[in-house]
């Protein structure tokens, strides 16, 4: 029998961010799941402070070379790749000189104060779909974990829902704990639409509540369940969870909780 394959779109992975709660979440959460016999490909952006030679990271051809079109401006996908160690895992690194490079302003590894994560979080949303559709890998559940990665929900079930290589495949979405991102423009619906969403669609997204937390409104909106990084999630986004009655975890973060995880999984594949 085959075994059952998860796809990780993370926000952050160590060692190629330094070591924090999330990125070290990015890291053991693939590598628990593989060693529960599970196939494992993992994504996440390369932003500037990851170290290219110190890591390995190389081109891949073949994936790259694709133009995503936001504002009615191109900006190339670069697709790199490298293999997680110990475990091997391959790891693809969505890239761009317009969305992650390093800045002096930064206020974290990934840019959380940045005026354009809109279009970060659609750039690497579209990007890492995409690219994963092109890999013909056709995952059993797809774990989206940050707000970086908070619009590849929407991707997979409305733009690439006709994908045969998605279409059985569970969407879980992570709720980091993080700082709080720099408000996102109200021209995102727009660009959603020139980015291949449905206007019908985003009509629907512009009924949610337009706070600090839209970009995991929508994500919640599109997911078949969720986890929450925290025994005490914010109760806004656990009642948009309730509204829609799908399942959810909350999670002590300094707990080990691979087994939880591992459950979780199972119960959305038996549904």
């Amino acid at each position: 029998m085959a075994k059952p394959r998860i796809l990780f779109f993370s926000q952050e992975i160590a060692p190629y961010l330094p070591a924090s709660e999330n990125s070290k979440l990015g890291k053991e959460l693939p590598t628990a799941m593989q060693g529960r016999k599970y196939e494992v490909r993992t994504f996440m952006p390369n932003y500037g402070a990851v170290n290219e030679r110190r890591n390995q990271l190389h081109e891949v051809i073949r994936l790259s070379g694709a133009n995503i079109v936001i504002d009615d401006a191109d900006h190339p996908l670069i697709i790199k790749v490298a293999s997680m160690q110990p475990s091997r895992i391959q790891v693809y690194f969505v890239d761009n000189d317009d969305y992650f490079q390093k800045l002096d302003d930064d206020s974290d590894d990934v840019g959380s104060n940045r005026a354009d994560n809109d279009e970060r979080a659609i750039f690497y949303g579209r990007g890492a779909v995409e690219t994963a559709e092109k890999l013909k890998w056709e995952p059993d559940l797809i774990h989206v974990s940050g707000w970086v990665s908070a619009l590849i929900p929407l991707y997979i079930k409305k733009v690439f829902n006709t994908s045969p290589d998605f279409k059985k495949a569970k969407v879980v979405y992570s709720v980091l704990r993080q700082p709080e991102t720099a408000p996102i423009d109200a021209a995102i619906f727009d660009k959603l639409i020139e980015n291949g969403v449905a206007e019908a669609e985003v009509e629907k997204l512009k009924k949610l509540p337009f706070d600090s937390n839209i970009l995991h409104r929508i994500a919640i909106e599109h997911a078949d369940g969720v986890v929450f990084n925290s025994i005490d999630p914010d109760p806004e986004l656990l009642e948009a969870v309730n509204q829609r009655g799908i399942p959810y975890i909350a999670l002590n973060p300094e707990e080990k909780n691979d087994e939880k995880y591992f459950n979780f999984y199972q119960s959305l594949k038996e549904e």
